[in-house]
């Protein structure tokens, strides 16, 4: 992501969260939902969230009893996670950070990772790829990573400012939308159990919930 893109993408989104505390409401998403509950019956409990935002499958993943560290680059979102949340305790860690950056995790640290639409951001696909390099090394061997992203069938796909690599901006939110290459290019090191086709929101969104298991390293 372009530096200025990307500090100008998050003055929006940390405007958007001042205006709107609530704006995805506080039920759990539908991947949030699956998450919730492949992580229970696989006994996956320490969980990192990417993009956590403000928290909408946060709080039910913690009401489920599984561990979370939230991870946003938004202040404003973790505040009202931590708000949310201060009744668990050690169960909920938060931390403020930019994944253009390397995580900053121990190896094999984490059972699953599960983000809703992080991926979507305004990352290059080199970007993307490092991300998804990071996460492997964060997840322990046979950890499952679920995530989602809008897909190039979506209605918005196309439509706005281009800003190359697929990614278009729309009442001031860049995204990046994927074909299925790309959630290929991103499974290195892993093994992609599933690509689900859903829909979501109003608009609607369209988009892929991709499933993916960490192979053993040599």
């Amino acid at each position: 992501m372009d530096r200025d893109l990307g500090q100008e993408q998050q003055r929006h989104w940390e405007r958007t969260y001042s205006e709107h505390p609530t704006m995805y409401g506080s039920s759990a998403s539908e991947p949030g939902g699956y998450a919730i509950e492949l992580f229970a019956r696989s006994g996956l409990r320490n969980v990192l969230e990417l993009g956590a935002g403000q928290g909408r499958d946060t709080i039910p993943m913690l009401e489920a009893g599984l561990s979370v560290t939230a991870l946003d680059y938004v202040k404003e979102g973790l505040t009202e996670i931590r708000s949310r949340g201060a009744h668990f305790g050690a169960q909920l860690q938060t931390v403020l950070y930019d994944v253009r950056d390397p995580l900053p995790f121990a190896d094999a640290l984490f059972d699953a990772c599960y983000s809703h639409m992080l991926f979507n951001m305004a990352l290059t696909n080199a970007e993307l790829v490092a991300l998804s390099r990071e996460v492997a090394r964060v997840l322990r061997p046979g950890g499952v990573v679920i995530y989602t992203v809008r897909h190039t069938g979506d209605a918005h796909y196309g439509v706005g400012v281009d800003h190359g690599e697929n990614r278009y901006e729309n009442g001031g939110f860049v995204v990046h939308f994927f074909d299925r290459d790309l959630v290929t290019s991103l499974a290195e090191g892993f093994r992609i159990d599933e690509v689900v086709e859903f829909i979501e929101g109003e608009l609607p969104r369209r988009l892929f919930r991709v499933t993916m298991t960490r192979l053993p390293t040599n």
